[in-house]
């Protein structure tokens, strides 16, 4: 039977001296939904996802992904199977155009086949909506664009999962429209990770939501559970700090 569960982690927790950024964290990623991870400011999102990618050792816990123990795995080889994360995708090449970005990103799974990687490109683009952008430079497009080009990249991976981090900051409101549109667009292709500060956006697109609170799981639910708990209410949602 396939696991329904794609990514868990047991325990996870990581200390810098005195200071416990992550302390004891069980999480679960279910296959194929968009998990919102999401807590104020400081509450250890960024650590205990650098620990989910390997950018971060942690100082005890597991992490297990599609079954397989990676807490040992350097983050270049959880990159090979199949964890995309917005901030370890090759930032954009400035100087080249989205076609040649994308492709860039694609060769990385599918080699030197030319055709193969054309047609990916051609697609995410569309997938994306740049295609009318295809071949302007990189570094002449909107810094929100920048962010979809990033999405583009790597969605051209095929991930198995995705960890985008604050995907729609800078964006104007109508390409956030477009990006929920695209993140619907993918549930149950990809497994989607999405570290949100736009609180609309995450009740719009995810399945599930961690609430995370001086690195610890304060919270795990549905949105319309997330969004009842009173201590959720109390340590984040009612007040104005970023996710």
């Amino acid at each position: 039977m396939v696991a329904v569960n794609i990514l868990t982690t047991k325990g996870l927790t990581k200390n810098y001296g005195g200071i416990k950024a992550n302390t004891d964290i069980d999480f679960e990623l279910q296959r194929g939904k968009v998990t919102a991870l999401i807590g104020p400011n400081g509450a250890g999102k960024s650590t205990f996802v650098g620990m989910l990618c390997g950018r971060f050792p942690a100082t005890r816990g597991e992490v297990f992904f599609e079954g397989q123990n990676i807490s040992s795995l350097p983050a270049h080889k959880r990159i090979q199977l199949g964890i995309a994360y917005t901030f370890q995708i090759t930032s954009v090449y400035s100087g080249l155009t989205l076609l040649e970005n994308v492709a860039i990103a694609a060769r990385r799974r599918l080699g030197k086949d030319f055709a193969s990687v054309t047609e990916k490109v051609d697609s995410v683009l569309a997938q994306v909506g740049l295609s009318d952008r295809a071949y302007q430079i990189a570094g002449d497009l909107s810094y929100g664009h920048q962010r979809v080009l990033e999405i583009a990249m790597g969605l051209a991976q095929d991930p198995r999962l995705f960890i985008l981090d604050e995907p729609t900051q800078g964006l104007a409101e109508t390409e956030i429209d477009d990006f929920v549109k695209l993140i619907k667009s993918l549930a149950g292709e990809t497994t989607i990770l999405l570290i949100e500060h736009n609180m609309d956006v995450v009740m719009r697109t995810a399945d599930q939501i961690t609430v995370l609170e001086f690195g610890k799981t304060l919270a795990s639910g549905t949105p319309d559970e997330i969004h009842r708990n009173e201590a959720v209410q109390a340590a984040y949602l009612g007040t104005a700090a970023d996710a």
